[in-house]
């Protein structure tokens, strides 16, 4: 099946995409669109076997779409709102699924889909082996920092830890209050140190953790802005060739 997916905001774009490929290995995701505009366009000249729609896209509604062209395949409304439900019945949209989507109510909308289709799913691909417990313990990472101040050592849990960012041939921690300190080890060093799980490098001059995510926002030529809390640091930009692996890192892939 072919699937359009009409969305403005990346991190949704790319929850969407995982989880298609995650259940339904055989769908292809012929497109990611975010506006109205651009939506109306793409579907005068291609048909989507079905569509995820988002409700209030770049520039207006969703349903400013079904009164410029006509859309004959079956269309699943994902919002954050509960209040377009009767416009989106009005607009014989065959489901209706509330953000932040759960899997399982992903997958019984789409299955519900195929049915009315009369198509049949691919198996999804087998689950990856659970690793073993001596390959756990053959991995260890910082549970603290130390940082020098003079004739003092101070020592940090990396729990109280926000970020990593370098500047001027430096590198700097700073943690969840605010505080930021000077340390002898470079960027890199940090990186092979530290839980991927928790920490992410978002860019050869950043190291973010899980909980210093303020805000994420579309940035120019398909890259993502990232604010940063304390805001110790400019927004940090996400490069392109990196969004899918940053975004994957935020879903705990």
């Amino acid at each position: 099946m072919k699937v359009l997916i009409i969305e403005d905001e990346i991190p949704a774009q790319q929850i969407l995409i995982k989880l298609i490929g995650k259940y339904f290995p055989d769908f292809t995701v012929s497109g990611t669109i975010d506006s109205v505009e651009e939506a109306v366009k793409y579907l005068k000249h291609h048909s989507p076997d079905l569509i995820f729609m988002d409700v209030e896209l770049s520039d207006g509604k969703c349903f400013e779409i079904f009164r410029q062209t006509e859309i004959s395949c079956p269309v699943i409304i994902t919002t954050a709102y509960a209040d377009y439900a009767l416009d989106a019945f009005k607009a014989k949209c065959i489901d209706y699924l509330m953000k932040p989507i759960e899997a399982e109510a992903f997958r019984e909308s789409v299955d519900r889909c195929m049915q009315l289709c009369g198509v049949t799913a691919a198996a999804p691909p087998p689950a990856k082996p659970v690793p073993s417990v001596t390959s756990y313990a053959k991995t260890a990472y910082k549970h603290h920092f130390t940082i020098k101040l003079g004739s003092q050592i101070l020592v940090i849990d990396v729990n109280d830890i926000a970020y990593f960012y370098s500047t001027d041939k430096s590198t700097w921690l700073v943690t969840r209050d605010g505080k930021q300190y000077m340390t002898d080890e470079s960027l890199v060093t940090v990186e092979g140190e530290v839980d991927p799980a928790r920490f992410y490098k978002i860019s050869r001059k950043c190291i973010v953790g899980i909980n210093s995510i303020y805000t994420i926002s579309k940035y120019f030529n398909s890259r993502l802005k990232v604010t940063l809390s304390p805001k110790n640091i400019e927004p940090v930009i996400v490069p392109r060739d990196r969004v899918q692996s940053f975004m994957e890192w935020l879903e705990g892939a």
